[in-house]
């Protein structure tokens, strides 16, 4: 193959009780790109469209994380990269994961796959690397491996995958103000008191026993961040309303996507989702803020070939 088109999805990261560990793949919501093959050496960034930016290669995620693959390779070989982004940047649903994430996935799928997906984790993660100065995994996991996965330990690597649950459905609002992850991570406390630390841990442990025993009702009652989300709700407008409305339609669990603004709600069943996603809309249209929604179900596959 000379030229791969692919699809690279959003994702919805920390959920909640997993600040930087776990993360979930989305499946109708996402960039598309185009990476081919050229006989220069080198790795440019020939076209992005959807929004303004770099199209240095150096400043650029896709193009860092493509850099990291090559040289780990030692590979000369030369690549095009195009870029449509659907996913607005620093709209906390993994915009600059989908570009690291995807890139690494079409040239390793271009050079015959010298790299499993999970190996192709670190080179994507210095595309976050780029963005947020902080080369987490929790965004660029699944949509590698698609489902939930969750980052066992960053040093050495080790990122596990977990079982989804089959009626679950996601509705993600995106107010639609720009919230770059640098200055999220700048709000949240660098020490935490040992009884939110003992809670949060609860709840982590409670979410991946209730994803393997296929509870719902336990996986939404483990969906609270006694850590990030008290600092960051500031910084999204009416974030409390908005909780408070997703549960009285029926979510299972409520919070914060990534680093925000979006908004994600887990439900069970399209028929729940859809009021969900009806009251949070209705609300923000009275409020006259400019907003995106989406609900999605969970992609169990995570990037593909299209």
């Amino acid at each position: 193959m000379e030229e791969l088109k692919i699809f690279a999805p959003a994702t919805v990261a920390n959920l909640s009780c997993g600040f930087d560990v776990l993360g979930c793949c989305l499946e109708n919501v996402g960039d598309e790109m185009i990476i081919r093959k050229n006989e220069l050496n080198t790795i440019r960034i020939t076209k992005i469209l959807g929004q303004e930016l770099p199209m240095e290669t150096e400043m650029n995620v896709a193009g860092v994380s493509a850099m990291a693959l090559l040289q780990q390779l030692k590979s000369s070989q030369g690549f095009d990269i195009e870029i449509t982004k659907n996913i607005k940047a620093g709209s906390g649903i993994g915009s600059s994961a989908a570009s690291s994430a995807g890139v690494v996935f079409a040239i390793n799928k271009l050079l015959d796959e010298p790299f499993t997906p999970h190996q192709l984790i670190p080179f994507a993660m210095e595309g976050e690397r780029l963005a947020s100065g902080n080369p987490h995994a929790d965004n660029v996991a699944p949509a590698l491996l698609g489902g939930f996965t969750l980052v066992k330990s960053y040093e050495p690597l080790e990122v596990l995958s977990l079982p989804s649950l089959p009626e679950l459905r996601v509705v993600v609002l995106h107010p639609l103000i720009e919230l770059k992850t640098k200055d999220s991570r700048a709000v949240i406390r660098q020490q935490v008191s040992l009884k939110s630390a003992i809670s949060q841990w609860g709840n982590l442990g409670a979410l991946v026993s209730a994803l393997y025993e296929k509870d719902y009702d336990l996986f939404g009652r483990s969906l609270v961040d006694e850590i990030v989300e008290p600092v960051r709700s500031i910084l999204i407008p009416f974030f409390h309303e908005l909780k408070q409305i997703a549960l009285e339609k029926g979510a299972l669990g409520f919070g914060i996507s990534g680093s925000g603004p979006s908004v994600y709600a887990m439900c069970r069943g399209e028929e729940s989702a859809e009021k969900v996603k009806i009251g949070l809309q209705e609300f923000y249209q009275q409020k006259a803020i400019d907003f995106d929604l989406h609900l999605s179900k969970i992609n169990t596959t995570g990037i593909k070939i299209i």
